[in-house]
């Protein structure tokens, strides 16, 4: 099947827009690769120093004929989806091994779990943490002593950082090893109604607590298809994993199998050998248009608009909002994973999965297939399933057909012809919606506003009673220049509720939303923000708003905004406790959310 064309359009146009900043990066990238594998410049007090807890290995990594492999971890054991990777370094050191290599856990890079921090101060890090990442894996690797890099991470903040540092290292081979999702607890939509029954005083914070308790329940990603396992799909489309390998359980034969085959993989694409694959060209436009049709097809995280653009210019590739939209509008949705639908990961996994999805893109020609990838040649490889035979893994045709269509349907049938992305422009400025999840009567919202400048605001507004007609709820001074932009995930079950109750509401703001909200519409990441003056400061309670996802746009009707001061707020308090002093220096050098927050980047 050719190309789709307005895939191949849209390509070509991300190709003419980020030419010259490619171009300068794959030419530092092709300069570093050619001064050889790094360990050959070191001084020998250096080598010294680097293997010098290295026992058997040393002799190995001495004679330096061998590849070195470096291991950037983001493990801990408060973050259940990297919990397994307590066991990872071990389980690659002993696969190396067995093919003369080496391997060294080049160094750690924070992890913060975005469930625990929803609605609480500490949220207000979490978007700079993946910069914070993206510095603590460079300094990992600034010791020059590896031929490959093998990173281990799966949430929100955590793969875009290590992406972001792989490319920046992009003249070694990157490979991604994930550590899967956590076998299936209580329903995510069980677990959903409790938290708006808690919302609405039904129920008490004991059965609150118990509901949370049987849902997150053991290591592994979280089951909902939010950022964290959006980052999974996302580095199984742009090759950065091995095939059909995001979505298998922790601690299981399987998994400990193709973390061994990621890392001998590793060894055998290092430009050692004679089959280099070097991150900066795996990492490339076709890529990552690659990654947004996945983000689509899944109805994946709206993180994702954030994260993409700033991983792409890691890479010299410069992404755009309409891009995604463009995308969106010609990619059917082909999953139902809450919050889009009742299934969890593990059902969409056995109902055919990634494997399935990107075979049926490929054949639809919605999906570039003459991408390089850590696997091999084109993306064709990842229409294979991994079994586990002899204790290895083989790869196998995965079945053409869907296991379950109620969670993954052909693209000639899906649960919608489009992604379920607008790009909304107007003279509020520019924001994104996910509609995915939204019935479609609620694609277009004109109410008044209420406006608030933070999430208890509204809250505690609704448990006053005083959301009584149709409402669009502003809240702003929540960009990432104000306060880091925290996720108003803990706002979903309260808009929730409203909507229950027949009112018609919709959600503006300069902030975010969690990967995993659903079927409230929310016109998110709006730029410019109010704290740079945009037009959402001006914006006043009464102010008639309209949110439309069919046309495209976010206005504000019968009013000339250019004739009103934009307010502005005291925000010391957001500059001291939690760490947020350390943060000063992001919040004044940050980017505009719609170029995707970057600091480093």
């Amino acid at each position: 099947m050719p190309l789709n064309d307005t895939i191949a359009r849209i390509t070509d146009r991300i190709v003419e827009r980020s030419k010259d900043k490619r171009a300068t990066y794959m030419d530092r990238m092709a300069r570093a690769a050619d001064e050889g594998p790094k360990r050959a410049h070191l001084s020998c007090g250096n080598q010294a120093h680097a293997y010098a807890a290295m026992g058997d290995d040393q002799e190995r990594l001495a004679a330096g004929r061998q590849p070195n492999l470096g291991i950037v971890t983001a493990y801990n054991d408060m973050l259940s989806a990297h919990q397994p990777y307590e066991r990872f370094p071990d389980l690659i050191r002993a696969a190396v091994r067995k093919t003369g290599a080496t391997a060294q856990v080049a160094g750690g890079v924070p992890a913060m779990c975005d469930g625990v921090t929803q609605g609480q101060v500490g949220m207000e890090l979490s978007l700079f943490s993946r910069d914070v990442i993206a510095l603590a894996a460079g300094v990992a690797l600034s010791h020059n002593t590896f031929d490959a890099a093998v990173y281990l991470g799966v949430c929100d903040k955590i793969v875009p950082g290590l992406v972001i540092a792989a490319a920046t290292f992009g003249y070694i081979p990157a490979v991604f090893l994930p550590a899967g999702p956590m076998t299936s607890g209580l329903p995510n939509d069980e677990k959903s109604k409790i938290r708006q029954k808690f919302a609405a005083g039904e129920v008490g914070r004991d059965e609150l607590m118990k509901a949370e308790m049987a849902s997150y329940h053991g290591p592994g990603t979280c089951t909902f298809y939010g950022t964290a396992n959006s980052n999974q799909m996302l580095m199984e489309f742009m090759g950065l994993h091995l095939p059909g390998s995001s979505f298998v359980n922790p601690n299981t034969p399987l998994r400990d199998a193709l973390t061994a085959a990621g890392a001998e993989r590793a060894t055998e694409i290092t430009n050692l050998g004679n089959d280099y694959r070097p991150a900066a060209q795996v990492l490339d436009e076709k890529a990552f248009v690659n990654g947004m049709v996945g983000l689509m097809a899944t109805g994946g995280s709206t993180n994702l608009l954030i994260h993409l653009p700033a991983m792409a210019r890691a890479a010299g590739v410069m992404l755009d909002l309409e891009d995604f939209a463009d995308i969106s509008s010609v990619t059917p949705l082909m999953a139902k994973v809450y919050p889009n639908g009742l299934a969890d990961v593990n059902h969409f996994h056995a109902a055919g999965g990634l494997t399935y999805m990107i075979g049926e893109l490929l054949d639809a020609g919605l999906l570039h297939d003459d991408t390089l990838t850590v696997m091999g040649d084109g993306l064709r490889d990842y229409t294979k399933e991994p079994k586990l035979k002899d204790d290895a893994v083989v790869w196998e045709d995965a079945s053409r057909e869907t296991q379950n269509d109620k969670i993954l349907r052909p693209v000639s049938d899906p649960f919608q012809k489009t992604g379920g992305l607008a790009d909304l422009q107007g003279n509020l400025g520019r924001a994104a919606m996910k509609i995915s999840a939204v019935k479609e009567e609620y694609h277009v919202i004109e109410a008044p506003c209420r406006i608030f400048e933070d999430q208890e605001g509204a809250k505690e507004a609704f448990k006053r009673g005083e959301f009584t007609e149709d409402t669009v709820v502003v809240v702003r001074f929540q960009g990432p220049s104000a306060n880091g932009m925290p996720e108003l995930h803990s706002l979903t079950p309260t808009l929730a509720v409203l909507q229950d109750r027949g009112l018609k509401v919709a959600l503006v703001t300069d902030g975010r939303m969690s990967g995993a909200s659903g079927k409230v519409p929310a016109a998110i990441h709006l730029s410019p923000e109010a704290h740079h003056g945009g037009p959402i400061a001006k914006l006043r309670d009464g102010d008639v708003i309209r949110v439309d996802a069919k046309a495209g746009t976010i206005e504000v009707k019968g009013v000339d905004l250019s004739t009103r001061e934009a307010v502005t707020r005291d925000l010391a308090d957001n500059s001291h406790g939690v760490g947020r002093e350390l943060f000063e220096v992001f919040r004044q050098n940050v980017g505009l959310a719609s170029q995707g927050a970057g600091v480093v980047v």
